[in-house]
């Protein structure tokens, strides 16, 4: 067994928003071996979506440090010993980060000694697959989910000459919980709710109605609202109409309630997942719930349901309110990473094998080497790196926030204020100038 099997392991995680950070935490506790003893610090890239206090603690994964940075006070704190800092770097960001990150710790590192790097992500890749995967290109291991995602992440790489080795199949690190083993007391309904899936008014009204009225219909139901934020706060997708909202004009029914919390303790008492594409889906039918993908709003590429062709849980509310239970595909399920069959313990070993491999290559790790480049991209990348506030090189601009020392009290203040008046900015303002706007 190598040495960096069982020894002390330090693990960094950078990540932009609660969905990012709970993918970056849950994928670092799953890629280090069991008999290691793990330290992990992790770092909030600042910006509209950077977690709450209340997001951090719905995630349930306890660091022993955290702390928010921006790209380039992140930048510094890894250029300072890198190589006996820490033994992996997990960059849970967005397509454009990653790709900045990648970039910025090349200029900071060089050739010396280094983590492995390690990138992917949250769900269901249904959008954007060439740019996203290429945007990645350049971290050691570029994790995908499933058998479906690893043979459709080697083809792009390919496909574009790319080195394809770093990409690695796992699984989703948030797979978990008891087997469904049957209906509860009440029978109890969730519908998963999306922050930017649909996004528009009449459609999410639309949904909101049909739960509603699934719930009418149904008295002897318990009828749940999945909520990912509360007003104010931000995840991975910019939410312009929470259904906080939009409930205020309904009169629903008492079976019916809005929650919010971890997503796995809601599937303890669930006996029908409801969505539109949310992973929610997948983390229901690794434990053998119920799951239906709603087609009523159409099978669209813009809503994500495509992606759930052939897996048997496409349905409407109609079939739903006349009591349709789907049945999923086991073929399907299987190769999407799911792991209902009991195999999921042993999803991630590959994964922690070329990790192990990689921290005892002699004489350490190669440079990182993204594929895109100022040869490669020169009228792409450059502006990439600059809303990092990084140059064409990978090096911090003058000018940068935060380049030269780290920010204090008011500089944290000001930042504080000026993310809420963003928030406030989408949720509020936002959608009242549209609406002007279409009068």
């Amino acid at each position: 067994m190598p040495a960096s099997a069982t020894k002390s392991l330090r693990v960094a995680v950078l990540a932009d928003s609660d969905t990012r950070w709970k993918w970056g935490a849950l994928t670092a506790q799953r890629l280090t071996p069991a008999a290691a003893e793990v330290r992990l610090d992790g770092y909030l890239l600042r910006g509209r979506a950077t977690p709450t206090a209340r997001q951090l603690k719905e995630v349930g994964v306890q660091a022993d440090s955290l702390r928010e940075v921006t790209g380039v006070e992140f930048l510094r704190a890894m250029s300072e010993d890198p190589g006996d800092r820490y033994d992996v770097l997990v960059l849970a960001l967005v397509g454009g980060g990653v790709q900045a990150m990648l970039h910025g710790l090349r200029a900071a590192w060089g050739s010396g000694k280094r983590p492995v790097v390690v990138t992917g992500y949250v769900g269901v890749v249904y959008e954007k697959l060439t740019d996203g995967l290429l945007l990645r290109h350049g971290a050691d291991l570029v994790l995908a989910n499933s058998r479906h995602d690893a043979d459709r992440f080697r083809a792009v790489y390919e496909g574009v000459g790319a080195d394809a080795s770093s990409v690695t199949e796992v699984a989703l690190p948030f797979l978990g919980g008891e087997p469904y083993t049957g209906e509860h007391e009440p029978c109890t309904v969730v519908f998963a709710a999306q922050p930017s899936v649909p996004d528009n008014r009449r459609d999410r009204a639309y949904l909101l109605n049909r739960l509603i009225e699934h719930a009418r219909k149904h008295p002897e139901r318990e009828v749940l609202l999945k909520l990912r934020s509360k007003p104010g706060e931000h995840t991975t997708h910019i939410e312009e109409l929470p259904y906080q909202k939009l409930v205020q004009d309904q009169d629903p029914p008492a079976n019916f309630r809005l929650v919010y919390g971890h997503m796995g303790e809601v599937l303890d008492r669930t006996d029908l997942l409801v969505t539109v594409s949310s992973t929610a889906a997948l983390e229901a039918l690794h434990r053998r719930i119920p799951t239906a993908v709603l087609t009523d709003l159409g099978v669209r590429e813009v809503l994500g349901n495509h992606h759930f062709t052939g897996s048997g849980c496409l349905a409407s509310w109609d079939q739903l309110d006349a009591g349709h239970r789907p049945v999923p595909d086991e073929e399907w399920v299987a190769r999407q990473g799911v792991a209902a069959d009991g195999s999921y313990d042993t999803a991630f070993d590959g994964a922690r094998e070329r990790i192990a491999q990689l921290l005892d290559r002699p004489g350490g790790l190669p440079p990182l080497t993204p594929y895109y480049t100022s040869e490669t991209a020169p009228g792409y990348l450059p502006g990439i790196l600059a809303r990092h506030h990084l140059g064409p090189d990978g090096v911090p601009l003058p000018g940068a926030p935060a380049a030269d020392k780290a920010p204090g009290p008011v500089r944290q203040i000001v930042r504080r204020a000026a993310r809420g008046a963003y928030r406030h900015g989408v949720q509020r303002v936002a959608p009242v100038i549209r609406r002007m706007g279409e009068l």
